[in-house]
């Protein structure tokens, strides 16, 4: 099911993305930002590990401009063209070195034909960072490969009276003449993408009730009956799929509502973002407070290491929605595969889940036939062995870069039996395949 079209390091769905020789083990990130004027300052340091030799590492950074940079303390030249900063300073395979760089400029989206603008982005008064799946260089000098997962400290000045949520945890907030500095710190191994900051006038609201700490950050006077209806329930969706998968993979989690629309909900390490037009009682909004909660199981802890491989995460992430729409008392997990397979049914037939393209890998079909293809699973091998799978699957790949590859095999081990047919008919093929129903 691998058309070959994946290559070490750099992925064809990302292109011009991601240096495969060397990886960043930790990232220290200093910044500052004005919001009015938007403009960034920030110094950034890289701990990293050379995979092979190279004369020349490179670092994916658009729209803002690299200053001084340094390894191992030693300046060195550079040469910055386009999305891209070179460094001219030869590395052997095996070495650790530092990179330091200051960098400023006025952030904004990193654009591409292929997947539109993600990234760094203004809103009405704040920012927001959705960054999948080529957006982190948008705001910090990076490896952007979703297969070097690094840990992250982050401290980012901004004018009083803004909040800034980030994905970590929250060590201490500092105040000065100028504003308040947050500093956060990610211990998790994390993709460069799924790194994030949201900087808005905010409250929090805390949600016991769940295994680990809940809060959701708001604009102020939230109309109480619609947040209850919605992401008041965000403990017992964080109960529950701990039940089905395991233990919740990081310390806690964080939403955040801007106080603008947005068109799509998006998540990040320990955090997802909402615009406020989420915020009611509506299935198709509580369907994405479920999906982008479950992403922190399936997308965040276990992570592709290829983008070809993204049914991976949101299958599951869309499946997890129907077993929270059972479990709440709506439609049956059966019936809402019932109701999307009859739809896909109906559509064109030309999505091969097993390489997409990056055209198609975002496509809502891919979500719901990825969805549709763990039902199958379940379906094939029961219910005690079908949780079994997935607790066990996260378990061993906690914090590590997954394969569709690994995903069968793992399966197959766990069950005892040949999956391969089950997983060429829903991956490797093109038409759709029957309704998965109980036998």
């Amino acid at each position: 099911m691998n058309s070959g079209r994946h290559t070490t390091g750099t992925d064809p769905y990302v292109p011009g993305h991601g240096d495969a020789s060397f990886d960043v083990l930790h990232y220290d990130l200093d910044l500052a930002y004005k919001v009015e004027g938007n403009r960034l300052d920030g110094t950034a340091t890289l701990r990293c590990r050379a995979l092979t030799a190279t004369d020349a590492p490179r670092l994916d950074l658009s729209g803002l401009r690299a200053a001084k940079v340094a390894v191992n303390g030693r300046a060195v030249k550079h040469t910055q063209r386009g999305a891209s900063v070179t460094l001219h300073r030869p590395v052997r395979p095996g070495e650790e070195f530092t990179i330091r760089m200051s960098y400023a400029g006025k952030p904004r989206p990193v654009p591409s034909r292929l997947h539109g603008e993600t990234g760094w982005e203004e809103l009405e008064d704040g920012v927001i960072v959705a960054a999948q799946p080529h957006g982190a260089p948008s705001w910090f000098p990076c490896n952007d490969r979703p297969d070097n997962k690094a840990t992250y400290s982050l401290s980012l000045a901004v004018p009083t009276n803004y909040t800034v949520a980030a994905a970590g945890e929250l060590l201490r907030t500092r105040r000065s003449s100028s504003g308040v500095t947050w500093t956060y710190e990610q211990p998790v191994p994390m993709a460069t993408y799924l790194a994030t900051v949201q900087i808005g006038r905010y409250e929090l609201i805390e949600q016991p009730g769940a295994p680990v700490p809940v809060r959701t950050y708001a604009p102020p006077k939230q109309d109480r009956e619609a947040f209850a209806a919605s992401f008041g329930r965000q403990p017992e969706m964080l109960t529950l799929f701990a039940e089905l998968f395991g233990p919740y993979p990081f310390s806690s989690y964080t939403a955040v509502i801007t106080e603008d629309d947005l068109e799509i909900p998006l998540e990040s390490q320990g955090l997802s973002t909402f615009g406020q037009n989420f915020v009611d009682a509506d299935w198709e909004s509580v369907r994405l407070v479920a999906h982008e909660l479950s992403h922190q199981w399936f997308g965040n802890s276990v992570t592709l290491t290829r983008w070809q491989d993204i049914w991976l995460h949101e299958g599951f992430a869309c499946y997890a929605e129907w077993l929270w729409s059972e479990h709440s008392g709506a439609a049956t997990a059966q019936e809402r595969v019932d109701h999307h397979h009859a739809a896909l049914s109906r559509l064109p037939q030309d999505l091969l889940m097993a390489d997409p393209g990056p055209e198609l890998m975002f496509d809502d079909r891919l979500y719901k036939r990825g969805a549709l293809t763990v039902h199958a699973l379940r379906m094939q091998v029961g219910d005690e062995m079908f949780f079994r799978i997935m607790r066990s699957w996260l378990t061993d790949n906690a914090g590590a870069g997954v394969t569709t590859e690994m995903f069968i095999r793992h399966a197959e081990q766990c069950s005892g039996e040949d999956l391969g047919p089950l997983f060429e008919q829903w991956l490797g093929r093109l038409p759709l395949p029957a309704c998965p129903r109980p036998h």
